[in-house]
C-alpha cells in the first residue's frame, strides 16, 4: 500500500513539473548569464541578432525581430498612431475615420505603444538615448469633444517592451523589468544585464515561465523566486 501511495505521490510530482516546464526551441541553450560589460556581454552586441519571443498553440516561439517605427490602435471614431524614432522624436497623433476631418497631432515624443486596457486607451512613452533613460503611461480621454491625455505614472528607465497578463502590466526596460497592477508600479529586476541588450517582446506562460527576446538570445523570469536564466542560439 506504501509502494502504491509513494507511487502516486511520484506520478503527481511529475506530472505537475512537466506542466510547469516550458520546452525551449532549438538550438537556444542555456549559458552562463553575462556580467554586465564582460567580454561575453559584448559579444551579444557586437555583431548581434534581435530574437523576439511568442506564444503559439500553447508553445514557446523564437523569431528574428523585425523592428517597426510605428504602433496603432483603431477605435470607431478614428486611429490613433504612435510615432519612435529615437534621438530624433516622434508624435502621438489621430485619424478620424471621417474623411472630411483632418489628421491632427495630440502629443509630440516617443511613443512606444499604444494599447487598450480596462475599456480605456493608453500609449507609454519612453526614450533611451546616451545617458537619458526614462519614460512614462498615458492614459487617453476620448470621452469629450477634444482629444486629451493625462501622466499615470513615470518610468526611472525606457520601457522597451511590454504585455498584459492577468490584468497586470508587465514591462521590460532598458535595464529594469516592471509589473504594473492598480496603476502601482513594482521593479522585479533591476540594472540587470541586459542593458544595452534591448528587450523587444514578452510572452508569459504563468509567473515561472516569462520570456523576454532580445538582442543576443532570449531571458527566462520567475518572478516568484526572481531569478533569471539566459539563453543563446548556438
Amino acid at each position: 500500500m506504501k509502494s502504491y501511495i509513494l507511487l502516486l505521490l511520484s506520478f503527481f510530482i511529475l506530472k505537475s513539473f512537466g506542466q510547469n516546464s516550458i520546452e525551449i526551441p532549438k538550438p537556444f541553450k542555456e549559458e552562463i548569464t553575462p556580467r554586465l560589460r564582460s567580454d561575453e556581454w559584448y559579444k551579444l552586441i557586437n555583431p548581434y541578432t534581435e530574437f523576439q519571443v511568442s506564444i503559439t498553440d500553447g508553445k514557446l516561439e523564437v523569431a528574428k525581430y523585425n523592428y517597426s517605427e510605428g504602433c496603432e490602435i483603431k477605435t470607431p471614431e478614428g486611429k490613433f498612431i504612435g510615432i519612435n524614432v529615437g534621438e530624433w522624436g516622434g508624435k502621438l497623433f489621430f485619424v478620424p475615420t471621417e474623411s472630411e476631418k483632418k489628421s491632427f497631432v495630440i502629443k509630440e515624443g516617443n511613443i512606444k505603444f499604444i494599447f487598450s486596457y480596462k475599456d480605456k486607451i493608453y500609449f507609454i512613452e519612453g526614450l533611451t538615448h546616451m545617458i537619458t533613460s526614462e519614460g512614462a503611461l498615458f492614459e487617453l480621454d476620448i470621452s469629450g469633444a477634444t482629444i486629451s491625455y493625462k501622466r499615470i505614472l513615470d518610468f526611472d528607465d525606457s520601457p522597451e517592451a511590454f504585455t498584459i497578463y492577468q490584468d497586470q502590466i508587465f514591462i521590460a526596460g532598458y535595464k529594469n523589468f516592471y509589473i504594473i497592477k492598480d496603476f502601482k508600479k513594482e521593479v522585479i529586476f533591476e540594472n540587470t544585464f541586459w542593458s544595452s541588450l534591448y528587450p523587444n517582446s514578452i510572452a508569459v506562460f504563468d509567473n515561472e515561465n516569462v520570456f523576454v527576446g532580445m538582442r543576443g538570445g532570449i531571458v527566462k523570469l520567475d518572478l516568484t523566486k526572481k531569478s533569471l536564466n539566459f539563453y543563446k542560439n548556438d
